[in-house]
């Protein structure tokens, strides 16, 4: 797929059964893998809803059609991402987790980034992060040891993956067309990686504490993943960061969206 093109960006009106069937490490029965996911799925929520008004707050200033179609879907997509990575907060409380502080310090964190940044340095913080997400998606839709996950979970992380890569060029191209500058692209970039990666490790540790699981322990479950990944999550996001960096850097030099969209039969939707 070429810069040029603007694909379709189709809005799946995805309910997912989160029940107590669920198991508490239902990622493998492996605690480190499941809470990786689970950090990430507690800052999706407010994560998704800033990216949507920063890049709304820009939707006056775009002139082509196309491109404000897309807006349209990936507003759409990451509403119903927020909806539903929210509704399985019920599954984590339900299964002991105590999680609302933790929620509540990163609403607060998003909205008042939302009041105190400019509107211009948060669409460029959208845009780095949705290339991250992107890059995360299309790694774990290619890694077989995402079959270990509970079906449920499973079709979560597949279904918001795929979406990820259709979405994954709107706010760096709403970004392009508002406002070209290097230096703000890649300063919201590295306010993106710094803030995800906090944020995100900040909510696995405080699961894997919860859990009872000891330091030593934790570090001894992340070697053992590095060991059976062979660092290939390492690799991806590595690559993914300094792709970035170049001037010409567009997503869409990554062509992976009919791999993505291979996968929706899977779980059960059509492209």
């Amino acid at each position: 797929m070429t810069e040029s093109v603007r694909n379709e960006i189709p809005v799946r009106k995805v309910s997912l059964a989160f029940d107590e069937e669920i198991p508490r490490h239902w990622f493998g029965d492996n605690a480190m893998q499941t809470h990786i996911f689970n950090g990430l799925n507690l800052v999706f929520p407010d994560g998704e809803r800033f990216f949507v008004r920063a890049v709304m707050d820009h939707l006056d200033k775009v002139d082509e059609p196309a491109l404000r179609e897309q807006i349209k879907g990936f507003a759409g997509q990451e509403g119903r991402h927020a909806h539903e990575h929210e509704r399985y907060f019920t599954t984590l409380r339900g299964q002991g987790y105590r999680i609302d502080t933790f929620l509540g310090r990163f609403h607060k964190f998003t909205a008042l980034s939302t009041k105190l940044l400019p509107a211009s340095f948060r669409l460029a913080i959208t845009a780095g992060a949705e290339h991250y997400t992107a890059t995360l998606g299309a790694f774990t839709l290619e890694n077989p040891r995402l079959k270990e996950a509970h079906p449920v979970m499973r079709k979560l992380i597949a279904w918001h993956a795929i979406e990820e890569i259709e979405h994954k060029a709107v706010a760096f191209d709403v970004l392009r067309a508002v406002n070209p500058s290097y230096l703000l692209r890649i300063g919201g970039f590295l306010f993106a990686t710094v803030v995800l990666v906090a944020w995100a490790l900040a909510g696995t540790r405080m699961l894997l504490r919860q859990d009872g699981i000891p330091v030593e322990e934790r570090r001894s479950m992340l070697r053992d993943l590095e060991r059976r990944d062979r660092g290939a999550m390492r690799r991806a996001i590595v690559k993914g960061f300094k792709a970035y960096f170049g001037r010409d850097f567009h997503p869409n030099q990554t062509d992976d969206l009919a791999m993505a969209q291979a996968h929706l039969a899977e779980i059960g939707l059509t492209a």
